[in-house]
């Protein structure tokens, strides 16, 4: 098994930039490629999706994308401790009708020792919103560096 640092146990600053490569990983939209940041038996609780192992992390990912469309995602650490992160987030996108949404949540992530994902319960709150009161309007992919963050926005 490859590693994935960083690895446990998470110092603030390693946990830190956990966070940042997952919200890289999921504003790539590419669900092959985030899957790898997961063990390969991975549990997730999403909302009410209970989801087990690569495979269906992939298929649960194209079907996000398919419905959330322009997804774009910030997430900030909150706390961590030995092998453990809890972050929060938003995230905007829209549906195929053109309604737009940020949806909040928070995330509790455990991680094996060689710093993939193993368990992820999220929980998500989505607010419609108008297109016009978007926060997020870098190019799709990677949130620009110099682009304020959740607490710098007042979410």
């Amino acid at each position: 098994m490859t590693a994935r640092p960083p690895v446990p146990p998470f110092t603030r600053e390693t946990a830190i930039e956990k966070v940042r490569q997952a919200e890289d990983g999921w504003n790539s939209r590419d669900p092959e490629k985030v899957s790898l940041a997961y063990t390969e038996d991975s549990r997730w609780r999403n909302r009410a999706d209970f989801v087990t192992g690569r495979d269906e992390i992939v298929e649960f990912l194209r079907r996000k994308w398919t419905r959330e469309l322009d997804y774009r995602l910030i997430k900030e650490l909150w706390a961590f401790d030995g092998n453990r992160i809890a972050v929060r987030f938003a995230y905007e996108s829209h549906d195929d009708s053109g309604n737009w949404f940020r949806s909040y949540g928070n995330e509790n992530w455990e991680f094996d020792e060689n710093g993939l994902m193993a368990v992820r319960h999220a929980c998500i709150n989505d607010l419609p919103i108008k297109e016009s009161d978007r926060k997020y309007h870098w190019p799709l992919g990677r949130r620009p560096d110099d682009h304020p963050g959740l607490s710098d926005l007042g979410f």
